[in-house]
């Protein structure tokens, strides 16, 4: 159980209620015991009177009645503190549940884009959902049962062992077989449970990619492919499933059995000890029969509780597996410090460690607030590599990256990534409307400033026409959408939130020449005082940029203004005279 102390911060948070729900199951369980007490009075009264040595009828009647309401009582008193020690339990693992998905999910939050190409969405939801939920099932259901089952016992051995200590011990040596049949049992448990969470999250991966990609399968037709291939993982998922199963099918009959041995024993020595005068009274064998009947849910438990120990086990070994990975990308300055959009790459060079291919090397650039540059070349060359590290999304290999005269480490993270506007080449809108898809940049934003944002990224008119206008809830990545509103809704989200800093990735690559012009118009105006970096393959986009750079594989190999570049040869030129003779044509 060594990955499921992590939990005991949470149940040091709640141990107040948590002693609270022991002392009611401590109440429970005697209230409980007190009605094999009065059936086994019962039973002496009328063994007392068959036996001639009671003869008025009229007073075992009374004591039968006196004893039936008695356990009426007993067993409502009973109910009702099991009641609240199930609410207590069950309440409190509702909170911890809450709380480690706050952790897990504040937690991914924190990670940097590495560990999200190194992990599957699917393997990500699944231990956010169903490893939590086997680890709640351990910190309530489990926790709940044990300390009903360690009461129980306690209260009933003990009692019994006051009453017939000889009794007592032929009952309860079943138990200790019990034991070591339940350890064997948990050990194949703990394997198979982790095997069951692996394919349980490859599963999950797989229908989350397929739901995504629901276009793509489509449009190649291979949905019978897809399905098989859903079939097979669903197969193999039922097979670790099933080998689960008969595993944990093992536990009942066992403690059945168990349990049916000590009442064998309980009526075979108790008998036998009545008949020879040890046990003086017949109600003590029917008190030992209902509480070795008694214990046959707590006994049985053990086997369900030790199979969620083990599964839960399973999943907070997933669960710390994740949480033990530290960011790359980590804020040093918990102060506030102003970002006014002064950007300089001194000498430059990245590396990504998953692929070990060296986007940037040997970068130099000095942009100015309220400057523009634009980044032109070839796919691949490393353009959007420069403005995932302006939003230090990662840090530079080589060389530094200073911001107002500040290495962009020694900025507060928070302050940095609040004052840049990203519009990214594949636009990512929400499963929301598109009103709060715009809002996203500013989340108090009035529905005048909305409106003003999408006017100026020229989508405002499309949006009216839908019939629910801003409120026109989006499909999934917002597919209902054309690739060009996407586009420029991500763009009036940017513009929304009024940053220092403004990167666009290529994001007008899917948006006519006409509406381009507008939309660049409208950012030449909005620009002004702010520091503008625009990726592009289109040298109209581009051309009244402050300074231009080429791109090719990773190295600026032509730098200048629209007209310093059309006046020299190079790459600049000659695809300017492409596009324009395309434009002509």
């Amino acid at each position: 159980m060594r990955a499921l102390r992590h939990l005991n911060k949470y149940f040091r948070k709640y141990k107040s209620r948590l002693i609270i729900g022991l002392i009611i199951t401590i109440i429970a369980r005697i209230f409980a015991i007190a009605v094999p007490k009065f059936i086994g009075d019962s039973v002496d009264v009328v063994d007392l009177y068959l036996k001639n040595e009671v003869q008025n009828l009229e007073l075992v009647k009374d004591e039968l009645i006196m004893n039936i309401l008695l356990i009426l009582g007993s067993v409502l008193i009973a109910a009702f503190f099991t009641f609240l020690m199930r609410q207590t339990f069950i309440v409190v693992s509702r909170h911890i549940e809450y709380d480690l998905k706050n952790e897990v999910y504040r937690h991914y939050e924190r990670l940097s884009l590495n560990f999200y190409k190194k992990n599957r969405t699917g393997d990500l939801m699944n231990r956010i959902s169903e490893d939590v939920g086997k680890v709640r099932m351990y910190v309530g259901p489990a926790i709940m049962y044990s300390v009903n089952t360690v009461t129980l016992f306690v209260v009933v051995i003990g009692y019994m062992a006051s009453i017939a200590p000889e009794l007592t011990l032929y009952t309860v040596a079943p138990l200790p077989i019990l034991s070591l049949s339940i350890y064997k049992l948990s050990v194949a448990i703990h394997k198979r449970s982790t095997i069951v969470q692996q394919y349980l999250s490859k599963l999950t991966t797989f229908t989350q990619e397929s739901f995504s990609g629901i276009t793509v399968i489509k449009a190649y037709g291979i949905e019978a492919q897809t399905q098989d291939n859903f079939t097979e993982l669903s197969d193999q998922n039922k097979d670790k499933n099933i080998d689960l199963a008969k595993v944990q099918a093992l536990f009942f009959p066992l403690m059945v059995l168990l349990i049916g041995f000590s009442n064998l024993i309980v009526i075979y020595i108790g008998g036998r000890q009545y008949i020879d005068g040890t046990i003086t009274e017949l109600g003590v064998i029917v008190e030992f029969i209902i509480f070795v009947n008694m214990l046959t849910w707590p006994v049985a438990t053990v086997g369900w509780v030790t199979s969620i120990v083990q599964q839960a086990e399973a999943s907070q070994v997933r669960i710390n597996e994740f949480l033990s990975q530290e960011p790359e990308i980590v804020n040093h300055v918990k102060h506030t410090t102003p970002i006014h959009g002064n950007i300089v790459f001194d000498n430059v060079t990245f590396t990504y460690d998953d692929t070990n291919i060296t986007a940037l090397k040997g970068i130099n650039l000095n942009v100015k607030r309220g400057e523009t540059l634009a980044i032109i070349g070839k796919t691949g060359s490393g353009k959007s590599t420069i403005l995932d590290l302006i939003g230090r999304l990662y840090d530079v290999s080589t060389g530094e990256i200073r911001i107002d005269n500040k290495k962009i480490d020694q900025l507060n993270l928070t302050d940095l990534r609040e004052n840049i506007g990203y519009v990214p080449q594949d636009a990512f809108l929400f499963s929301d409307s598109i009103k709060n898809n715009i809002s996203f940049g500013k989340e108090d934003a009035s529905q005048e400033e909305i409106e003003a944002a999408a006017r100026k990224a020229v989508v405002h008119s499309n949006i009216t026409n839908f019939s629910k206008g801003y409120e026109t809830v989006l499909g999934e990545r917002g597919i209902t959408l054309s690739g060009g509103q996407k586009q420029r809704v991500s763009i009036a989200r940017a513009i929304i939130k009024d940053p220092a800093i403004l990167l666009f990735d290529d994001c007008l690559s899917a948006v006519d020449t006409e509406t381009e012009e507008q939309i660049l118009s409208n950012l030449n105006k909005i620009t002004k005082n702010k520091t503008t970096f625009i990726v592009s393959h289109r040298i109209s986009t581009v051309k009244n940029a402050d300074q231009i750079i080429v791109l090719d594989e990773g190295k600026i190999i032509q730098q200048g203004s629209h007209n310093q570049l059309l006046n020299t040869d190079g790459y600049y030129k000659k695809l300017y005279l492409k596009q324009l003779s395309e434009k002509e044509i």
